[in-house]
């Protein structure tokens, strides 16, 4: 056999289809296999690759082993010549494999090799080829000197910077992403050290295959799409913990006991500040909306009352303080919870989740003011002239504040001008998506593979040009059917300098998969996202059980009469209030792992359903849909007498 392609993925079931797609295009006319080691995803991977990919070798793991536990799984039993540890978030060209295997045949010193890497905007990824990690070139990484500096050959040795992007080079260190190895210096160097969990053994591994004699190339004629790229959650404080753990055991490894002295010391102290770096930076984030929103509340009340009281009463201090502070209290603390509930504090938000939080809270205000007792309800007035100012502020709040926090209002997809590249049938199909996405038909247009690309399928860069700035295009798809991956990836570089994100449609798939930016997880236009996977929507649900939890335990004297089985309803409602049930879940002969997951149910959503005649069926239309109003029905109808 000639190649064994080893993925091993981890919840991105819509990136690993693309990637499939793209893997089984490449290998046609080459004997070779396909593994893919799924490591306990919760997005329906395993399920996909069983349905759609039948050639794959699939291991599915319960648990999460790690990158390299998981590759060595599948490489203890691969027999091809030749290996590929691929990334499940890339897209590879149709003659990538042939050109690689070609090179190795013609440079039998080299051990492995990897390709120019390009990210979801068409950008150069300088992670394509890599340096040995020595203190100098670590430090000159951990301290942004590499970035300030990208073709230095003193400043930027821990990504070659000095050394042209598009020529061949023999290099040190092999991405992770994308190692194309032969299997015969495997043998030699050994499989992946499983002491690193994530991080760092892609350097191990290539160190060692520079030890057994060999070479590792950066063969740039070959380009692949990488879409997170190595920044992904990189100022997350799990990624510096784990990143700087795997160099120090690298360094323990490999460098001599002085030598690994100096770099463990530099790598604590760069562990130190990036760690305070990191946990300052996500404590200011977290805390910065509310914090600021309950000041504004505060500076409202400080406003507006005053002034209110001068106007309606032509005096101050008319109204009780002491009683008016406990009540001002109540409000800001039912808007600060009203805007938590709806979403006001999650990245990304829209800005209707602070004017849903506002209203929702006050009516609840106002419903509650309604029932107090005389002397203590002033004025409406006051409620709904504090709710305009709220409103007015927290938007502007986010507004401002998106300038800084990365990603915490979501694009307005109705704004969006997408260019769909690609055969009118697959336009028809792939505009389903995008009217479901939100984006407006108007803002949609479509030009046929013929129209942008030349005879040898090149892309007319000015055609292009002129669409972008005419229909003032943010975004292209392009469709595969007529379009190569290899002329959609040349396609994409020769774009970059528009500045417009790129997304790729699979013909006959479900979905449009791109990413923006190597920071992010990417984005996704697909019938298929399922609401309950939302984490406003598990909080609303949380929330849900136990107000009707509590109600029930409350009301229980009075109600029981009316339950179905009011005992039975009663404990359940004590289990589902200290959070080891959900009242409505799924079917309980289901264990899919293709459906967010939830707590064992009380009850089955839409049990007894005529119109729905499988649990699979009802439990893939609940995950889709899910409501609180659908949610309080099934609730109803399962535990009242009369509902039945």
């Amino acid at each position: 056999m000639e190649l064994s392609v080893i993925i091993v993925n981890y919840n991105v079931r819509y990136f690993l289809e693309q990637c499939l797609v793209s893997v089984f295009v490449a290998l046609r006319g080459i004997e070779g296999e396909v593994w893919v080691v799924d490591n306990a995803s919760t997005d329906g991977s395993v399920e996909m690759v069983k349905l759609k990919f039948t050639g794959v070798k699939l291991i599915a793991n319960e648990k999460n082993l790690g990158f390299s536990k998981a590759n060595n799984q599948a490489l203890k039993l691969a027999q091809g010549k030749y290996i590929l540890l691929l990334n499940p978030d890339t897209v590879v060209q149709e003659d990538t494999f042939r050109q690689c295997i070609s090179f190795m045949e013609m440079h039998p010193d080299a051990g492995g090799l990897t390709v120019k890497m390009i990210d979801g905007k068409g950008h150069y990824l300088p992670e394509s080829k890599r340096g040995f990690p020595s203190p100098w070139a670590s430090f000159c990484k951990v301290f942004g000197l590499t970035s300030l500096f990208p073709t230095s050959r003193y400043f930027a040795r821990y990504y070659l910077g000095h050394l042209d992007k598009n020529t061949t080079q023999t290099i040190e260190i092999l991405p992770g992403a994308y190692m194309f190895l032969r299997a015969e210096a495997l043998q030699k160097a050994g499989l992946l050290d499983e002491q690193f969990f994530m991080y760092g053994e892609d350097i191990d591994l290539s160190y060692r295959i520079l030890q057994c004699g060999y070479k590792n190339y950066y063969f740039p004629n070959c380009q692949i799409i990488h879409y997170k790229g190595e920044s992904t959650k990189k100022g997350s404080l799990n990624y510096v913990l784990v990143f700087y753990k795997a160099m120090i055991l690298f360094a323990q490894k490999h460098f001599s006991k002085q030598k690994q002295k100096h770099f463990v010391a530099l790598i604590k102290f760069a562990v130190f500040i990036r760690a305070a770096a990191s946990i300052l930076k996500r404590v200011f984030i977290r805390i910065w909306l509310p914090l600021t929103d309950l000041a504004l509340m505060l500076a409202g009340a400080y406003i507006v009352i005053p002034w209110w009281e001068q106007l309606r009463h032509g005096a101050l201090n008319v109204y009780p303080r002491d009683i008016l502070t406990w009540l001002i209290g109540f409000y800001i603390s039912t808007w600060i919870f009203s805007l938590w509930f709806h979403g006001a504090y999650d990245k990304p938000q829209s800005l209707r989740s602070g004017i849903k939080g506002i209203l929702y809270g006050t009516v609840v205000i106002l419903v509650v003011y309604s029932i107090l007792p005389f002397n203590f309800r002033f004025s409406r007035a006051i409620i709904i002239l504090l709710a305009a100012w709220t409103s007015i502020f927290i938007l502007l709040n986010r507004l401002l504040s998106a300038g800084f926090i990365e990603g915490l209002l979501k694009p307005n997809s109705r704004k969006k001008s997408v260019c769909f590249i690609g055969t009118a049938g697959e336009f028809e199909h792939s505009k389903e998506l995008l009217l479901h996405a939100g984006i407006h038909k108007n803002n949609i247009i479509h030009l046929h593979p013929e129209e942008v690309l030349d005879e040898q399928q090149n892309a007319r860069e000015a055609v292009i040009a002129d669409t972008l700035k005419v229909k003032n295009i943010t975004e292209i798809i392009f469709g595969t059917e007529d379009i190569p991956m290899t002329k959609i990836i040349h396609a994409m570089m020769q774009l970059s300098q528009f500045d417009v994100d790129f997304k790729i449609a699979l013909h006959g798939g479900e979905s449009i998969v791109g990413s923006n930016s190597v920071d992010t997880q990417g984005e996704l236009y697909s019938l298929e996202v399922m609401t309950l996977a939302k984490p406003l929507v598990r909080r609303q649900k949380r929330i849900f059980d136990v107000l009707t939890s509590t109600l029930i335990v409350i009301l229980f004297p009075i109600l029981w009469i009316a339950f179905r089985k009011p005992f039975m309803v009663l404990a359940n409602a004590f289990k589902v209030l200290i959070g080891k049930k959900t009242w409505i879940g799924y079917s309980s002969q289901n264990t899919s792992r293709q459906f967010p997951t939830l707590k064992p149910s009380v009850f089955s959503y839409g049990k007894g359903n005529k119109g729905i005649n499988t649990s699979a069926s009802l439990d893939l239309y609940y995950a889709r849909n899910f409501s609180i109003a659908s949610e309080t029905a099934e609730l109803i109808r399962n535990i009242f007498k009369k509902w039945r």
